[in-house]
């Protein structure tokens, strides 16, 4: 075995001591008093509910295709294990990392009663299990599987199957815990804040804990299954274009995978740089580690790069891929931060009403995406220039290389807002509640950034995806041109632009339909039980969450089947066609769902955070703080954003590659 390989190994290794290691800190951190145990029971109960139905029905999907793939012949046990492989290391990830968060939510918030260093530390530590196991996890399945085909004389194409598991996953946990969450959000926001003119995190509410579950089955497990398979998609394609591409030099398959454990090292190194300060300044803090593991990991692409003796142009194929993770963040951070112009219109407008807040506000997102499509833009013509299609795939391993890092940023966000959320329900003083404030309001800014990180990843996998669908036709030696000028490449052009707007449609609709039981629900019991409002009795937490969770799961599966089925019908009415037409259609599917997915994903992320910080800027006492018309109108806007933030546009991003790796495993059925 190559050292750079033996160099990776150690780094997941590592990257998985330092998760159990977080894990165990953290479980011997203090729970708190009754009062805090009360509504932590709650929700560990309801997320552990919800975590089982959804994997029970994501497992008796994926049974019924790890069967389809083992019975025909073109795919074969090997397919089969690689898609079985990369789904149960996906669905670990989320499940360890978010039965960790949820055990870490009280624990911060009774270290925030004394210690707000100490509360930090157990929020972001929560996070890291999730974000180095998760990066570990998807390094070791690759590398491991990769290393297996090799040792028994295997073609590489079963790691498309490999990465089709992992995006299964992806989606209908991506789909599953958004819907939930953001039904769960939108429910107790009418039900409770509009309705009851209750506070969010009132424990009369019925939907309260559902929306804290939410917070841990979208933010944790779903995040983490999305980044987990655009993480090991990309490796994959990667490895496939360095196969395909260039047989004779081995050595470029094992360099995408060594950059990831160059920046797991770095990841590991920066990760210790936490620390608020006397300013308390938590967001600053948690900056600070993402910049000094970005830095550490230039520098050990930069090395790996000589030690191994490959071209020069390949390390800066890789900071072109940082310099397009950086560019996103700051685009995101200038539409959603509460200081700059974007929010802050939004903000203004809705002193004139509801309608001009959703306008303004849509105008917003449409907006955001317009800097990002350039930046995606000009790093693939710089990646390309530089190293050809190959380099556009290292550009986007270096970007997705810092997945550890990035992914402790975001699963910390709900570990902060469930702190918030148990110290109010507990009825704790104000200045406990301060503290928790301060970590969430860093938790709603990292949340952002990581959306958007998870979107731009995603478009630049999709397209070195594409990359490894039309070298497969180069293999078989079938040289298919995707012109424009052939009706079948723009006819799917037309038909792949559709899919992430039938898409968001679908999920947007199940958010609605679900968060309406919710609205009944609340009212049910608020009528039934009038001892709810007035504090003389609980609400029924457990039915809520319940209810919730079959609404969830059973609105997930349409729109989750949707990037099967379209490249799956390509190749049922190939056999009919002219040959090589659906080959094309299928090219352009991807050209246009890349194009048309990756801006609105952004638009919908970034605006509906924007829609969420300028409510949040009217409550810090701005065009007449809380309770006042414009706080009225920031609230709708808020509810319209959230299942645009949390649902549709993240889960765009799985859809895209479940499309793409589909197509790449239909690839002989389309010619």
């Amino acid at each position: 075995m190559h050292w750079s390989l033996q160099l990776t190994l150690i780094a997941t290794a590592l990257g998985c001591l330092y998760a159990l290691g977080c894990a165990l800190w953290i479980l011997r951190q203090p729970e708190g008093d009754t009062a805090l145990q009360r509504p932590y029971l709650a929700i560990r109960e309801g997320a552990a509910a919800f975590m089982r139905i959804q994997y029970g029905t994501i497992a008796a999907v994926g049974a019924v295709i790890f069967a389809l793939l083992w019975w025909i012949p073109r795919f074969g046990p090997v397919t089969a294990w690689g898609f079985a492989l990369g789904g149960i290391g996906s669905a670990l990830a989320g499940l360890i990392g978010m039965t960790v968060a949820v055990r870490a939510n009280v624990r911060t918030a009774a270290a925030a009663q004394t210690h707000l260093g100490r509360a930090l530390q157990i929020a972001y530590r929560s996070g890291a299990v999730t974000g180095f196991l998760l990066g570990s996890l998807a390094l070791a399945a690759v590398l491991g599987f990769h290393l297996w085909l090799q040792a028994r004389g295997e073609s590489l194409a079963p790691l498309a199957g490999l990465g089709f598991g992992a995006s299964l996953i992806s989606i209908f946990s991506r789909l599953g815990g958004g819907i939930f969450t953001k039904a769960a959000d939108v429910g107790a926001d009418l039900a409770g804040k509009i309705e009851q003119n209750i506070p969010e995190d009132d424990p009369r509410n019925p939907a309260v804990i559902a929306d804290n579950v939410g917070d841990n089955v979208g933010d944790c497990a779903g995040m983490a299954a999305d980044v987990f398979e655009s993480y090991a998609v990309t490796l994959v394609a990667a490895i496939l274009v360095a196969a395909w591409r260039t047989p004779e030099t081995p050595l470029l398959q094992t360099y995408p995978l060594a950059l990831g454990g160059t920046a797991l090292l770095a990841g590991l190194v920066g990760g210790q740089f936490l620390w608020p300060g006397r300013s308390r300044q938590v967001g600053a803090a948690l900056l600070r580690t993402v910049v000094i593991s970005l830095i550490l990991s230039a520098a050990g692409f930069w090395w790996l790069t000589r030690a191994l003796e490959m071209p020069l142009a390949l390390f800066e194929a890789a900071l072109v891929g940082l310099g397009v993770g950086l560019g996103l963040v700051i685009d995101t951070a200038y539409f959603t931060a509460l200081r700059f112009p974007p929010v802050r219109r939004i903000a203004q407008a809705s002193c004139q009403g509801h309608a001009t807040n959703i306008i303004t506000g849509l105008a917003v997102g449409m907006k955001s995406a317009a800097f990002p499509a350039l930046l995606v833009a000009g790093g693939v013509i710089t990646a390309h220039q530089l190293a050809g299609i190959y380099g556009i795939a290292v550009a986007t391993t270096a970007l997705l290389a810092l997945t550890p890092t990035i992914i402790s940023m975001d699963a910390y966000g709900p570990v902060a807002d469930n702190a918030g959320g148990i110290v109010e329900m507990a009825g704790l003083p104000e200045s406990v509640r301060g503290g928790t404030d301060a970590l969430d309001a860093a938790g709603n800014m990292t949340k952002a950034l990581t959306k958007t990180f998870a979107i731009g990843s995603a478009g630049l996998a999709a397209l070195a995806l594409f990359a490894a669908y039309r070298l497969e036709f180069g293999v078989r030696g079938q040289g298919l041109v995707f012109s424009l000028d052939d009706p079948f490449v723009l006819g799917g052009v037309f038909c792949g632009s559709l899919l992430p707007f039938l898409f968001s449609g679908l999920a947007l609709e199940a958010v609605g339909k679900a968060a309406g039981r919710v609205v009944e629900e609340a009212r049910r019991q608020f009528r039934e039980r009038p001892g709810i409002l007035a504090g003389r009795e609980a609400p029924d937490y457990a039915h809520a969450v319940a209810m919730l969770t079959r609404a969830a799961i059973s609105n997930m599966l349409a729109p989750g089947l949707l990037p099967v089925a379209a490249p799956l019908t390509a190749a049922l009415l190939a056999p009919w066609l002219p040959p090589g037409s659906m080959a094309l259609l299928v090219g352009g599917m991807l050209m246009g769902a890349v194009a048309s997915g990756l801006l609105l994903a952004l638009a919908m992320s970034i605006g509906g955070g924007a829609w969420d910080n300028a409510k949040k800027y009217i409550e810090a006492g701005h065009y007449g703080g809380k309770g006042s018309p414009a706080h009225h109108a920031a609230v709708t806007g808020d509810t319209v954003g959230d299942p645009y933030k949390d649902t549709a546009g993240p889960a765009i991003n799985p859809m895209a590659k479940v499309l793409s790796l589909m197509a790449v495993l239909l690839a002989p059925f389309l010619l």
